[in-house]
């Protein structure tokens, strides 16, 4: 983990994945080695399936997130989801360390790219991976889209320049 760098974290949002205000939310920070994008959290109690397994929405949320994530800060993008299959290898326990892990498999063009994520468990087994197709924006074209107001994309602005 030493060679990760941690992501600055927009905070001016509610955002289920990765607001730190969203008191109902996951709360995922993130770090990057330049290749990928990780992020280490455990799933509170209040978002189980089946008995102390994490629901598979919430799984499904980690992957799309992480997967996000990484598109926006190695790609330099907005990002919307276009499209997600994923595979549930493992069970994933409420309470226990995770890590999710993404990386960019592919830019199909300018406007997408193919993403991969993980859901790494604390014995270091594949619980669950994902591969994801997104649309990547401009900064101007979510804007015009009205993706992103302008304060959104002011935030975005330091997080592709690395700021805190």
């Amino acid at each position: 983990m030493e060679k990760f760098k941690k992501l600055p974290v927009r905070r001016n949002h509610q955002c289920f994945g990765c607001s730190p205000m969203n008191t109902a939310g996951l709360k995922m920070t993130f770090a990057t080695d330049g290749e990928s994008v990780i992020s280490s959290l455990k799933v509170p109690e209040h978002l189980c399936g089946w008995n102390n397994l994490v629901h598979g929405g919430v799984i499904a949320t980690i992957l799309d997130e992480i997967m996000s994530w990484t598109a926006i800060h190695l790609l330099k993008k907005i990002i919307l989801t276009k499209s997600v299959s994923i595979e549930f290898v493992k069970p994933v326990y409420i309470g226990k360390m995770l890590t999710a892990k993404g990386r960019v498999l592919e830019v199909k063009s300018k406007r997408e790219a193919l993403l991969e994520g993980v859901i790494i468990n604390d014995s270091n087994e594949l619980c669950a991976r994902s591969q994801g197709t997104f649309v990547l924006f401009s900064a101007e074209v979510a804007k015009r889209l009205n993706i992103m107001d302008a304060q959104g994309l002011e935030t975005f602005k330091g997080i592709f320049e690395g700021l805190p």
